[in-house]
């Protein structure tokens, strides 16, 4: 099966070469499900939090892209409620080259970087553009609530 190899050798390139603030690992034995964790940078506005997400490979990857679904609450633009996330390699996009280290890469940096543009919660990001000072402290009291272990 084409989907299992591309997923063995992706994930030893994310072994071999880490991304410095993130961690995968599979889920017990399934290479389809991997349980990701990225910690926050320390000029983000979610510095000393931890973020959990689950990435779901599909059975056609890499025709298709995999979904995201962070597992920890944040205040952020660009994810949900549902945890969520807007990022365009995961929607329009994505092209069978795109390699998962690139994509947990973009991640990352949704994270440590929310953006008013392009949001999935459009009054958090009206808040981010309007009202800087209270986007950070809620942005920070969430990340101590739900983020810090």
């Amino acid at each position: 099966m084409t989907s299992l190899r591309r997923i063995q050798k992706e994930l030893t390139d994310i072994t071999s070469r880490p991304i410095e603030g993130l961690s995968v690992e599979p889920v017990e034995d399934n290479l389809f499900e991997w349980k990701c964790a990225i910690k926050a940078a320390s000029d983000s506005p979610y510095k000393n939090g931890t973020f959990h997400f689950s990435l779901s490979l599909p059975e056609n990857f890499p025709f298709k892209a995999p979904s995201v679904t962070f597992t920890t609450k944040i205040y952020h633009p660009g994810i949900n409620e549902e945890g969520h996330i807007c990022v365009p390699v995961l929607r329009d996009q994505w092209k069978p080259s795109v390699t998962l280290s690139s994509v947990l890469a973009v991640i990352q940096e949704k994270v440590n970087n929310p953006s008013p543009d392009d949001p999935f919660e459009p009054d958090i990001a009206a808040q981010l553009k309007n009202d800087k000072t209270k986007f950070l402290a809620t942005a920070k009291e969430w990340t101590k609530k739900y983020a810090v272990a």
